[in-house]
């Protein structure tokens, strides 16, 4: 393989998707991040190059548009299940603020959302049923395949699977989130990627614009809160800034949970403020309508937020069908109460000890789950709080100094922070609290920070620069059947393994049986506290968080046991996902991997990209269908007694579990496991040392 003459950032945000490069044919020391223009549609045929791709995607009705609208300068993508008309980008954008119902937003937040099937047809959400739909997977696979042809469109000689590509994913996403983002970047023909975490990538910016100053612009600092709100999410890290031996050292030592609060829960605040003024006590717009709507209220945040603000901006809804334009009605804003609601309600002036509200969301007709309590200062009020051992260990705040453990510098980042007054407001917050001045580190363009980042951390990987040391950011644990009600986990891997590390625990045992699908139920926590590889621990503190169930079908040898006895062995990848193996006592050779099974249709995946293995059993719709009336939303009344013969009727349908491939295996054991106690494992009959059996 031909070496790579790039590498290449790619930021895959919730409102925008910004890609920039380095030339590394000279050497990796000389190269620098520079901007990569993407050209898109902004008008009907009409191509134009801009710095950033909106995260938007367009689905016409028939007839809407004609083929000439839609013409770029490469030939349409080959993407497993795309549709035949789609519009990506700026043009996207503004056709979805005019229309209801049939734009795609905020793919990224979906695909971190674990209640939903993040691989099925479900966007544009709450669309009308004859607006062809896409899943987030396939959305987000979208954007980075219209990077890719844009790419190769202006570099034919070096094409953009041929260097190295690094996209960025918020510190808070889970293992299934990491590795629905690779799966769509190889969807998107990038079968080879690094992963950095956004709030990482803007740290690494700001030392690459610093480089030989850095260290002395942090002389006086020891923690680093980096605080990246974008348009979804609200992503935290911490990190610890010492000098050893002369030479800075970075360390991410904490990571906030995973947040859907960010710039776009201003506009869904704006919009559900336009509809009160425009139906003025009438009916409610439907889901479709609010979405729209949402489109224009972001026009006019952003509008109002900058510097010169106007006065004012106009928001309009526009009707449907043949009233588009005479049911059109609109109302204004103004600068001073879009900042207010800004200010006070995202960015309240709250103490320390402040704690986020956790009733429901009353936002529930786009199917995210927002963040209960919009106050953007009381999730990071209470994750300060969560890690402050780690904070008063790098601020050297020794046993019995009552200084608050509030970090003494912060870079913000996001588009968030386009707004000066916002930041300004969120830099006062930390000073209170502090009770003396936090250092803000300039970010010149937060848009645009965490793609040139990602750049610098491909750079620093060659050894160009400063590498940010802190390996994993939570620790894993393996839930183990315990005595009594109270669960218990044993630690697969401690927070602050590197990637490559290989943990081995050589210190307990399993019964790991063959030819049948296992099931392990993994828990990860980012709290402080320091857990050894083999540890047992409690898991009732709500810093563990339930991650999706592993599953595997592990293979027996021809002529071999049905029955093994292995360790466990896991390692951080180098994309931040964690790897689990079973070795074998018997046969270090012999080695089982484990894998999340992200639920998705396979069979249907499998189909459009002509791969053999499609077929699932004659019966197994029917036997969905079973689960879904036991499990699922459906508003069906069924007879309790349906969740005690489930398994039976189940087995009637498919045949019996032991005998059921793992393809139908993956797409129903998670519901079924709920009916199911055997399917839980492992568990211990004794202490540490001792054999654990693994079944399914």
């Amino acid at each position: 393989m031909t070496a790579a003459r790039y590498i290449v950032g790619i930021d895959l945000g919730t409102t925008h998707t910004v890609v920039a490069y380095a030339d590394i044919s000279a050497g990796a020391k000389a190269a620098k991040p520079e901007l990569f223009e993407i050209e898109q549609l902004v008008a009907p045929g009409e191509v134009a190059k801009k710095p950033l791709l909106p995260s938007f995607r367009y689905h016409p009705t028939q007839g809407e548009l004609v083929a000439d609208d839609l013409l770029l300068p490469w030939p349409k993508p080959d993407l497993p299940g795309e549709l035949e008309q789609v519009v990506v980008g700026e043009w996207a954008r503004e056709l979805g603020s005019k229309v209801e119902g049939r734009q795609v937003t905020s793919a990224k937040s979906w695909l971190s959302h674990s209640q939903v099937d993040q691989s099925a047809a479900i966007l544009p959400w709450a669309a009308a049923d004859d607006v062809a739909k896409v899943s987030p997977v396939l959305a987000s696979a979208s954007y980075l395949s219209h990077v890719r042809q844009a790419w190769n469109h202006e570099h034919p000689d070096a094409p953009l699977e041929a260097q190295e590509v690094v996209v960025t994913v918020p510190a808070s996403f889970d293992e299934v989130a990491r590795s629905l983002t690779v799966e769509a970047a190889a969807m998107a023909g990038l079968p080879d990627i690094l992963l950095v975490e956004e709030p990482q990538a803007a740290c690494y910016d700001w030392y690459a614009r610093h480089l030989e100053q850095a260290q002395q612009e942090l002389q006086d600092v020891r923690l680093l809160l980096v605080c990246d709100v974008g348009g979804g999410t609200t992503d935290l890290s911490l990190i610890r800034v010492a000098v050893r031996d002369g030479n800075l050292e970075l360390s991410r030592i904490g990571v906030g949970d995973h947040l859907m609060l960010g710039g776009d829960n201003i506009d869904l605040a704006l919009a559900h403020q336009a509809e009160q003024r425009i139906v003025q006590g009438g009916r409610k717009l439907r889901a479709a309508s609010l979405s729209q709507l949402i489109q224009q209220t972001r026009r006019a945040k952003e509008r109002l937020l900058s510097e010169p603000a106007p006065d004012q901006a106009k928001v309009t809804a526009l009707g449907a069908g043949a009233s588009l334009i005479g049911g059109a009605k609109s109302c204004e804003f103004s600068r001073d109460e879009v900042r207010t609601l800004a200010l006070d309600g995202f960015l309240p002036l709250e103490e320390l000890t402040a704690a986020p509200d956790r009733r429901r969301s009353a936002v529930v007709e786009f199917g995210l789950p927002y963040a209960a309590d919009p106050a953007i200062s009381k999730h990071i009020a209470e994750f300060l709080r969560r890690h402050a051992a780690a904070c008063r260990e790098a601020l050297q705040i020794g046993k019995g100094d009552e200084r608050p453990a509030v970090p003494d510098a912060v870079l913000f980042n996001g588009g968030l922070f386009n707004s000066a007054a916002l930041g300004q407001r969120m830099l006062d917050i930390l000073q209170h609290w502090r009770g003396e001045s936090v250092r803000q580190l300039d970010n010149i363009h937060p848009d645009l920070a965490v793609a040139h980042g990602a750049v610098a951390y491909g750079l620093a990987r060659r050894g160009a620069q400063l590498k940010i040391g802190g390996g994993s950011a939570r620790s894993f644990f393996l839930q183990v059947e315990a005595e009594g009600e109270q669960r218990q986990g044993v630690c697969l891997l401690p927070r602050g393994s590197e990637e490559g590390q290989e943990i081995r625990l050589s210190d307990r045992r399993f019964a790991l049986r063959l030819g049948q699908p296992v099931r392990f139920h993994l828990l990860s926590s980012t709290a402080d506290t320091r857990f050894e590889a083999g540890e047992l621990s409690p898991l009732e503190d709500e810093s563990f968080v339930d991650l999706p169930p592993l599953f595997a079908a592990l293979e027996a040898d021809e002529g071999s046991n049905a029955e093994v006895e292995v360790e466990l062995v896991s390692t951080l990848t180098e994309v931040g996902t964690l790897k689990i193996e079973c070795v074998s006592l018997a046969d270090s050779r012999r080695r089982w991997a484990v894998e999340f099974q992200i639920r998705r249709d396979l069979a249907r995946q499998r189909q459009s990209a002509g791969m053999p293995g499609a077929s699932l059993p004659p019966r197994f719709d029917e036997a969905k269908e079973k689960i879904d009336e036991v499990f699922g939303q459906s508003r069906k009344a069924f007879d309790p007694k349906s969740v005690k013969t489930l398994r039976n009727d189940l087995e009637k349908l498919l045949g019996k579990r032991d005998a059921w491939r793992r393809r139908c295996c993956a797409r129903c054991s998670t519901s079924f496991s709920k009916a199911s106690r055997s399917a839980v494992a492992p568990r211990p009959t004794n202490g540490s040392g001792s054999t654990w059996p693994v079944t399914a």
